[in-house]
C-alpha cells in the first residue's frame, strides 16, 4: 500500500489541515501518516487559538515516520513561522523525500492569518526549491511572487515565476476569479487549464488542503504529475458539490466524495 506524509496543522473542526489530509489520503486508498506542526482551535466561523508545536517535536514526528513508514509522497500545509518552515525544509532535504507537494498555507478560509508575515520569505527561500509542485491560490501567488495575480494572464505569469524560482511545477488556483473557476498548471514545459462552473456555496472550508492532499495521494500511488493534478481537481469539484452543509460559517466539503 502506498504511504503519504502530511506535515501540517491540526483543525479541531475537522474540515482542513491534518484531518482533511488524512481523510483524503484514505479516500485515495493511500496510507496516511502525519507530523502536526500546530494545534488550532477553530470551527466553520473562525480560528480562536493557535499553538505551534515545538520544532524538536515536529522533527521527531517526521523522523519517526520516515524511519519506519517511508512515504512515497509528502506535503506541507500550515507551518506557522519561519523557524518551523526552515526546520521542515531541513528534514525534507536530509530524508531526500521526493514527490513533495507544497501548499503555502497563509490564511484560513475564514480570513484568519495562519502564517507569520516574517515566514513568507522562509517558504520562498527554503521550501519552494524543494517542491515537485506548489499549489497557491491567487493571494498566496501574489505574496510569493510579488506580482499582481487577478487574471488568467497574470496567473500564467505567476506560475512561470514560481517555477523559475525553483518549484518543479506550479498549480495556481483561480477559485477567486470572476466567472468560471480556472486552475492553471505550468510544469516548465506545458501549460494546462481546468475550467469549471462556479458552485454557489459557502461550504468551501478545507478546499486548499484537500486538493494538495489529493495530488499528494495520487503521486504516492504512482500517478504522473498532470494526472495527479487532474484527479485532485475533479475530486475537489465533487467534494464541494456534495458538501454536507455543516456549521454556521464556511462549512467543510465532503471528503466522502469518490476520488474518480
Amino acid at each position: 500500500m502506498p504511504v503519504a506524509l502530511t506535515i501540517a496543522g491540526s483543525d479541531s473542526g475537522g474540515g482542513a489541515g491534518i484531518q482533511a489530509d488524512l481523510k483524503t489520503f484514505h479516500q485515495f486508498h493511500v496510507f496516511g501518516t502525519s507530523a502536526i506542526t500546530a494545534i488550532t482551535a477553530q470551527n466553520t466561523t473562525g480560528v480562536t487559538a493557535i499553538h505551534p508545536v515545538p520544532i524538536e517535536d515536529v522533527r521527531a514526528q517526521i523522523d519517526a515516520v520516515v524511519s519506519d513508514l517511508r512515504p512515497t509522497a509528502a506535503k506541507t500545509g500550515m507551518l506557522a513561522n519561519a523557524e518551523l518552515a526552515e526546520a521542515v525544509a531541513s528534514a525534507l532535504r536530509e530524508h531526500a523525500l521526493a514527490a513533495y507537494v507544497m501548499d503555502p498555507v497563509m490564511v484560513a478560509t475564514s480570513g484568519d492569518r495562519l502564517l507569520e508575515h516574517e515566514a513568507e520569505s522562509a517558504l520562498r527561500d527554503h521550501l519552494l526549491p524543494l517542491s515537485s509542485i506548489i499549489t497557491p491560490n491567487l493571494e498566496e501567488a501574489e505574496i510569493l511572487t510579488g506580482m499582481e495575480v487577478r487574471s488568467l494572464e497574470q496567473m500564467s505569469r505567476a506560475a512561470r515565476a514560481l517555477v523559475d524560482a525553483g518549484a518543479g511545477a506550479a498549480l495556481v488556483k483561480g477559485g477567486h476569479l470572476e466567472g468560471d473557476a480556472v486552475d492553471l498548471l505550468w510544469d516548465g514545459h506545458e501549460e494546462r487549464l481546468w475550467r469549471h462552473p462556479r458552485i454557489d456555496t459557502r461550504h468551501t472550508h478545507g478546499t486548499g488542503c484537500t486538493l494538495s492532499a489529493a495530488v499528494t495521494a495520487a503521486l504516492a500511488a504512482g500517478a504522473p504529475l498532470p494526472e495527479a493534478v487532474d484527479r485532485g481537481i475533479r475530486y475537489i469539484g465533487r467534494a464541494i458539490d456534495t458538501a454536507p452543509g455543516l456549521g454556521a460559517g464556511r462549512g467543510p466539503i465532503n471528503h466522502f466524495a469518490p476520488p474518480d
